[in-house]
């Protein structure tokens, strides 16, 4: 037998896995067993994520362990009073997580590191806003957010709130290369309660993080909040209790569950695929609305850190409103009621660009990060100052952030901020569907998709191809800005050249004539690329919201088809 799976048997604390294991050796199942051994989980930015199983490129408990171990000891070296400031751990609902969460817990408290962790599951915002809130040196989640339910993963926080990023990513993967090759220690949970060195956070840590989400400045809008009614799913995840008890406080007495997906469960019984982007994954609390004559049907994802709504239309229908829709509508609405000095919004750079307009024309600042919310915090944190504080962020990705309570996507307070918006939309007699109209006509209806094209396996890397004879015109548009996030320059059709100050990415952005644009993404992985498209329709003073956007659908139809071509 290969020396790395007995080793792996000696190792392995679970007897589940082990048996796993052990029934996959007497099988002879070479290719599961080669597939499960063939590296280790890679820790990333995200820090983990993957299928729960036996072997160290599985996600259980010896992996977690040794990742726990790992971070650890980066821990100690990296941050000075790391052992006193301690890790704060929280977990969501899918099978493994607690006893994952509690390994964590056990493997930090055996080198002195208090380990503060919650009593019961816990959306992962309440997670990154403990951080802060405890001073802790770092946090740690164990979800796998709206993953199939064969997953889980292990998510981490620094020490100012917000996910890692370079270097302390590879410096904590370094550390678990070597925690591997070692024996794990650990130091039992009622022992570590014993010395000091376990803190359970229960129910009033649950409601700090409720009051000072409802007690911030930019929820503190209660315009008639109880003429509008919502329906509500927690998709099987963390969310509900959370998001029923913000939006009580915030006045919303209108507001029904979707009894079948209330409470937690990691099997997501009743969808196929639990993320509120997929096609079916709204139809039940759709279908809530559509019983109450309700507003909205809004969904949080598993472990609560996004938001998606749906929005009754004329007709009594609902339809589901675009990632980037919702952060203009939200953008718009926070800069018409922050603060002097809190004008600071951000998004990524294959979102719509609608939101840097909205920001211009409000004097505000804004601000385009390499795709991933850990960008958008940690970048967010360097560019406010006290003239300019942060304000709002977010990604087409259904992730949104409010204010500067949580440093990661929190899809409880956006929740409650969107219905806030939409209380006093009504309240002036306006649907949701108008404000969208009312921003189209000022800055033009900004259109987005995106698009993955598989190519041929022997394909040469695409981007080289397209450095090597840069395109002149995409679909009968003049390319008049390229940039190159691989070289970091913008190259005007002129022959000018600018520096872009975002991180080195394999990502060329091509903005064409008329405001479209067209971003390629190559996958450094498999024979495809991931491209994002934007058209922007001006509205005239004839159009109707309708007729816009079945004229930026033919635009973008035409826009896209014919790039895949020259591809």
């Amino acid at each position: 037998m290969n020396t790395d799976i007995t080793r792996w048997l000696e190792r392995d604390p679970d007897p589940k896995t082990r048996e796993e294991l052990q029934q996959l050796i007497d099988s002879n199942a070479e290719s599961e067993l080669a597939d499960r051994f063939s590296g280790r989980l890679a820790f990333g930015t995200a820090g983990l994520r993957g299928i729960v199983g036996a072997g160290p490129n599985r996600m259980n408990r010896l992996v977690i362990q040794e990742t726990a171990t790992g971070l650890g000891k980066y821990l100690l070296e990296a941050v000075e009073d790391a052992a006193e400031r301690g890790v704060i751990i929280g977990f969501d609902g899918r099978p493994d997580s607690k006893r994952f969460a509690h390994d964590t817990a056990a493997v930090l408290a055996s080198q002195g590191i208090k380990a503060y962790i919650t009593t019961h599951e816990a959306p992962t915002p309440m997670v990154a806003f403990g951080v802060k809130h405890f001073g802790a040196a770092a946090g740690v989640v164990v979800t796998a957010s709206h993953n199939p339910p064969a997953y889980n993963g292990f998510k981490v926080y620094w020490g100012n709130g917000a996910q890692i990023i370079p270097p302390h990513d590879s410096g904590i993967a370094a550390k678990i290369d070597i925690a591997a090759k070692e024996d794990i220690k650990h130091l039992e949970l009622e022992q570590a309660k014993q010395q000091g060195l376990l803190i359970m956070l229960s129910e009033p840590f649950y409601h700090t993080y409720r009051e000072t989400i409802g007690q911030s400045k930019l929820l503190s809008n209660h315009t008639k909040p109880g003429s509008v009614s919502l329906a509500y799913t927690a998709m099987h995840g963390v969310g509900a209790n959370l998001a029923e008890g913000m939006l009580a406080d915030a006045g919303f007495t209108q507001v029904y569950s979707v009894a079948e997906q209330r409470e937690p469960d990691g099997t997501f019984p009743t969808v196929n695929f639990p993320n509120p982007e997929e096609p079916g994954a709204m139809d039940m609390v759709i279908a809530e609305a559509k019983k109450h004559n309700a507003t909205l049907a809004c969904a949080n994802d598993p472990d609560a850190d996004r938001f998606a709504v749906a929005v009754r239309t004329d007709d009594g229908d609902y339809r589901m409103l675009t990632g980037d829709q919702v952060g203009v509508l939200l953008g718009h609405y926070l800069l018409n009621h922050t603060e002097q000095g809190q004008n600071l919004v951000g998004t990524t750079i294959v979102s719509s660009s609608l939101l840097g307009k909205v920001a211009g024309s409000a004097g505000a600042n804004y601000y385009q990060t390499l795709t991933g919310f850990k960008w958008l915090t940690n970048v967010a944190m360097q560019k406010q100052t006290d003239d300019s504080r942060f304000l709002f962020a977010y990604e087409e990705a259904l992730g949104y952030t409010v204010g500067s309570e949580v440093w990661d996507k929190d899809g409880l307070s956006a929740l409650v901020t969107f219905a806030q918006l939409t209380a006093e939309l009504a309240a002036e007699g306006k649907t949701v569907w108008d404000q969208l109209e009312a921003i189209y006509r000022q800055h033009g209806l900004h259109f987005n998709a995106q698009k993955s094209i598989a190519l041929q396996p022997d394909t040469p890397p695409i981007g080289d191809a397209l450095r090597a004879t840069p395109p002149e015109s995409i679909a009968g548009r003049q390319v008049l800005i390229t940039d190159d996030l691989k070289t970091s320059q913008k190259l005007y059709a002129d022959g000018k050249v600018e520096n872009i100050d975002l991180p080195a990415s394999d990502v060329l952005i091509y903005h064409l004539d008329g405001g479209a644009r067209v971003v390629v993404r190559p996958s450094g992985t498999e024979p495809k690329i991931k491209c994002y498209y934007e058209v922007i329709e001006n509205m005239t003073d004839d159009d109707t919201l309708a007729t816009a956007q079945q004229r930026a659908q033919a635009a973008m139809d035409d826009l896209i088809s014919r790039h895949q071509a020259s591809l």
